[in-house]
């Protein structure tokens, strides 16, 4: 999900995780939602069961960054995003005042830069002075009768929810803009005059036409091949 034009950079950051198994299962998540960065915080040994639960992604995990301290791992980066299973309604209480994953995925990508994604230990999470270090907390919604998400599950979720966004986004930026309609539309219209189309039909066709294209939002692959039929149904016409 890096080096894309407008899209920040994401860091996934485990803090003191206790069990190799789960920084496999992380790394072949990261691979699965296409992320690339690693930064391990005083870590477990990366051992045998780390690198099986890691399949295919096993590169990620040669590839992680280590460092002995949340702070030295952190400096570098422009934005950070905590993970906690706990947080508070109260208003008062900004340490633990969190998005959901909704409207984390929504805001994300505004951001430029280095964003870190940060996921605290398997037994009690991120520390306060952590969160409070962070910018944002996010917390993933789930149930009250069992709260604690497994660490490799709960990055997949994330991952997830901002691997779809950005998707959307991609899909959004394919639609074509102003001057490609109006290129269109007035290709249309040119057929229309070349058929001798009746005059008290064309305004409603045209209009008609608009709305069928408004309703598609046609990308512009599918813009540039109905303007290739347009283009020799006029020339044909012409002839």
């Amino acid at each position: 999900m890096d080096g894309e034009n407008n899209i920040p950079k994401f860091y996934v950051i485990l803090v003191e995780p206790k069990y190799g198994g789960n920084i496999g299962a992380v790394a072949r998540a990261m691979a699965n939602f296409d992320f690339n960065k690693l930064i391990l915080v005083n870590p477990c040994k990366l051992d045998d069961e780390c690198y099986a639960r890691a399949m295919h992604a096993q590169n990620l995990v040669d590839n992680a960054e280590l460092f002995s301290s949340f702070k030295e791992a952190t400096k570098d980066l422009d934005f950070l995003v905590a993970t906690s299973s706990i947080d508070s309604q109260n208003e008062k209480k900004h340490l633990r005042n969190a998005l959901n994953i909704e409207e984390l995925a929504d805001k994300i990508f505004t951001l430029d830069g280095k964003v870190g994604l940060v996921f605290g230990r398997e037994d009690y999470g991120l520390l306060n002075e952590e969160i409070a270090s962070c910018d944002i907390l996010l917390k993933i919604p789930t149930s009250e009768n069992y709260p604690s998400m497994n660490l490799s599950h709960a990055v997949a979720l994330v991952l997830y929810s901002l691997f779809v966004k950005k998707q959307v986004q991609i899909e959004e930026k394919r639609v074509i803009g102003k001057i490609e309609k109006e290129k269109l539309y007035k290709f249309f219209s040119e057929i229309l005059n070349e058929i001798n189309y009746p005059n008290h039909k064309k305004e409603k066709t045209e209009i008609m036409f608009k709305r069928i294209m408004g309703r598609a939002m046609p990308s512009k692959w599918e813009y540039h091949t109905l303007m290739g039929v347009f283009s020799k149904v006029l020339n044909k016409i012409k002839k």
